[in-house]
């Protein structure tokens, strides 16, 4: 197989460019950019184009695929010229299915704990069984987060966002499951999706993908989630409700029942209870056994940036969450105020999505961040200049948040002087962003002299 990949250095797509070649596939690509960690990742499998830019030259009539990135525009000259020859051009989840055809495919969607959920399953099934994966972050244990082999299973995770610049439907209306899994519906990109119904729509659509006879895991604490399955969940799937796992504290320690089968887990807060009962439920049609899920579950320490802890020095640690949409954070930081008792939470939060840097949308962040003691929100004027966004005021963001002494800045060095009044050996830092704080070091902050 001959396949070239239109913006190879996107953080998926160059993962499954390696997955191809490790597979024996002859593998191309070209991309106007190309950061770290992928420039290096692909520079080692000898995939790093000779150059950046695009070159029509790449595009042949002996290719077997085309596969397009987001990053990539509809005018693009490889584009263009892989159009008029009449090759089979895929978006990245539509080249998966092609792929995985043939493989028992579970998929795993839903607004929130997608990343976290995926890499339970697949962390419970390593060991146990043969399988290829996707996944949207670094889990544990698995040098990719994309393997593409002759295994019979995949475990997937499918977001609703674009799947290209020319296929404007969401990815996992491309994946087809037997197994289904949605984790919850929260609105939170209103840059892509104008409208509750028309985002609501998309996992309408997807219900309807599911293969049949298949089967629907769903969050049955969802009130929104359960009213979609009641009124359009296919008769030909099985839906199988679930609720938290069965668990008690003993001192810091989480202990979890599965089935009869007790054991305690490295993870907390009530949304990695919701996620692990999915987890085991997606195991269990799989075939694997309550011990063997708890058995394995109990070593599972996190994707990375999901409630991530980070030892700073004795007596200091700080945790770090992928969190930025709305229902993340205030599940995020419901988790780590009952974890971190008694010591009171500092949270700070980064608004760096393109939802989270409108304006309009901030009344959805209303109180997410009042169970921390004290709480901040940093932006930067960088990333509204990058996504030609309009400057939002300081007041606007306390509005939006309904917190009169939240904190709110948008230069580094202020949001450091900020944290250097507290003392984190008695306070429990939670920083929550899809972006670096501009690069915040937090260990220079935090060990004072």
């Amino acid at each position: 197989m001959r396949v070239h990949f239109i913006s190879i250095g996107g953080s998926v797509m160059h993962q499954l460019a390696i997955a191809l070649f490790k597979k024996g596939y002859t593998v191309t690509g070209s991309d106007d950019e190309i950061f770290e960690p992928s420039r290096t990742n692909l520079q080692q499998h000898g995939l790093l184009p000779p150059q950046e830019g695009w070159d029509e030259n790449y595009i042949h009539g002996d290719l077997d695929a085309v596969l397009l990135g987001m990053h990539a525009r509809a005018d693009n000259p490889e584009l263009v010229k892989a159009r008029a020859l009449g090759l089979p051009i895929y978006s990245f989840p539509e080249y998966i299915y092609q792929e995985s055809k043939d493989k028992r495919r579970v998929v795993v969607g839903g607004s929130h704990g997608k990343t976290t959920t995926t890499g339970m399953i697949m962390h419970a099934l390593q060991g146990n069984m043969t399988f290829d994966y996707l996944v949207g972050a670094k889990i544990p244990g698995f040098d990719q987060s994309v393997s593409i082999t002759d295994a019979p299973i995949l475990v997937a995770e499918g977001d609703e966002y674009p799947a290209s610049a020319i296929e404007r439907r969401p990815k996992f209306h491309f994946l087809f499951p037997h197994i289904a899994i949605l984790t919850g519906i929260a609105w939170d990109h209103i840059n892509v999706f104008p409208t509750w119904e028309n985002y609501l729509e998309q996992f309408i659509i997807f219900l309807h993908k599911i293969e049949p006879g298949g089967y629907l895991i769903y969050n049955n604490t969802d009130e929104v989630l359960q009213q979609l399955v009641n009124d359009h969940l296919p008769a030909h799937i099985n839906p199988i409700p679930y609720l938290p796992l069965p668990s008690r504290r003993e001192g810091d320690k989480t202990i979890v029942s599965i089935e009869g089968e007790e054991t305690p887990i490295a993870v907390f807060g009530e949304h990695n209870l919701l996620n692990m009962h999915a987890a085991w439920h997606a195991c269990k049609l799989l075939g694997l056994s309550a011990a063997s899920f708890a058995q394995r579950i109990a070593s599972f320490t996190g994707a990375a940036r999901r409630l991530e802890k980070l030892e700073v020095m004795e007596g200091i640690t700080v945790y770090r969450d992928f969190a930025h949409a709305p229902s993340k954070v205030k599940a995020t930081l419901k988790a780590m105020v009952a974890q971190a008792a008694p010591k009171p939470v500092v949270a700070v939060l980064e608004l760096h999505t393109y939802s989270s840097l409108n304006k309009d949308f901030l009344p959805h962040y209303a109180h997410a961040l009042d169970g921390a003691v004290a709480a901040a929100v940093f932006y930067s004027e960088h990333a509204l200049s990058i996504k030609r966004l309009p400057m939002i005021s300081e007041a606007d963001i306390r509005i939006g948040f309904g917190r009169a002494d939240l904190f709110v800045c948008n230069n580094k060095a202020a949001l450091e002087d900020w944290l250097k009044q507290f003392n984190f050996q008695q306070h429990q830092l939670l920083l929550m962003s899809s972006g670096t704080f501009d690069g915040m070091a937090v260990q220079d902050v935090l060990v004072q002299e």
